[in-house]
């Protein structure tokens, strides 16, 4: 959807940054607005998640999970909001929806009075049919439509595919919407890539939940295939969920498909390497953990060779870990 404002000029404030476009927001002619929902608080004195203020005549609802553990006690209380949000869009409005999330399915079940659009699954309205990188389009059935573009992933998929839903709603024909996916630039910070030296690849990526983390290294796991190219994870518990450790349990299944994991472990109130313990942590192990930036540097750098694919991931700047590295590798 953030590939919509600049192809179709649209309006827009998106969660980060365009490529090539400087900045997160533009303004367009259109009469329409393309905004990524914030489920976070309004304010201390409105405890309402911000999406409900917005008002939308269409709302993708693409994944939900626990996360925010700083406001939100549990998963049904972040489904609450969602709801609150469906209950906000018009009878004649469109909920554009993803079939395979069964958060999102409760949400529905609580009560939806507008129409639905369901992607995801082949019973759904919109689905795939081929890999990430190149697939047919169906709607109820029928290919409709081909995309081909350069994006990795099962998530990102189904991202075109509620792009597409989306903008089919709103009068933009499948075809003219898969032909854009194909010239579409990622945000920044999606898997992008800093720069490569000697042979390793180093990118920088804002996954700080579990899922999100499992989710961008299973994606350039399949796009390296069965190659000698190792993945080496690097990330920074940043989030406030993370740092409260509602997450830890989750990281050695997150971290599973990389073949190293580091984590920076500064500002922790939980002991990082008992939560990496079944990756195994320390020298000659898959895990490694480092308080400060400049150790952690030094672990990647010694550790990694040629054809290697340093993946860093943090919803912050981590001490500019990305420069640091690619210059210690330079020096290497």
């Amino acid at each position: 959807i953030g590939g919509v404002p600049l192809n179709f000029g649209l309006s827009a404030r998106l969660g980060a940054a365009r490529r090539p476009a400087p900045a997160n927001a533009a303004l367009g002619e259109a009469p329409l607005f393309v905004i990524e929902a914030d489920e976070y608080d309004t304010a201390f004195f409105d405890k309402r998640s911000k999406f409900v203020h917005y008002r939308p005549r269409t709302a993708v609802l693409n994944n939900l999970e626990f996360d925010h553990a700083d406001i939100f006690d549990d998963l049904p209380a972040i489904e609450r909001q969602f709801h609150h949000l469906v209950r906000t869009v018009p009878p004649s409005g469109r909920v554009v929806v993803n079939g395979l999330e069964e958060s999102l399915v409760r949400v529905l079940h609580m009560g939806c009075w507008s129409e639905v659009s369901s992607f995801g699954e082949a019973v759904s309205d919109f689905a795939a049919d081929g890999g990430p990188h190149a697939f047919d389009v169906l709607h109820r059935g029928q290919k409709v439509a081909r995309v081909e573009w350069g994006l990795t992933g099962v998530h990102n998929q189904l991202n075109a595919l509620a792009a597409i839903a989306a903008a089919h709603h709103v009068g933009v024909g499948p075809q003219q919407a898969a032909q854009t996916l194909g010239a579409f630039q990622n945000v920044k910070r999606r898997m992008e890539l800093r720069g490569t030296v000697r042979g390793i690849a180093v990118y920088d990526d804002f996954a700080h939940h579990p899922t999100a983390i499992r989710t961008t290294l299973d994606g350039l796991r399949r796009s390296i295939g069965g190659s000698d190219a190792r993945i080496l994870a690097v990330f920074e518990p940043r989030s406030n969920t993370m740092k409260l450790g509602a997450m830890k349990a989750q990281l050695p299944w997150s971290l599973e498909p990389a073949d190293l994991a580091f984590c920076h472990t500064a500002g922790l109130d939980w002991d990082a390497a008992q939560a990496l313990a079944p990756l195994g942590v320390g020298p000659g192990q898959r895990a490694h953990t480092a308080a400060d930036i400049d150790t952690l540097v030094q672990q990647v750098t010694e550790a990694a060779r040629p054809g290697d694919h340093i993946v860093c991931m943090s919803n912050g700047g981590f001490g500019g870990v990305h420069a640091k590295l690619l210059q210690a590798l330079q020096n290497k």
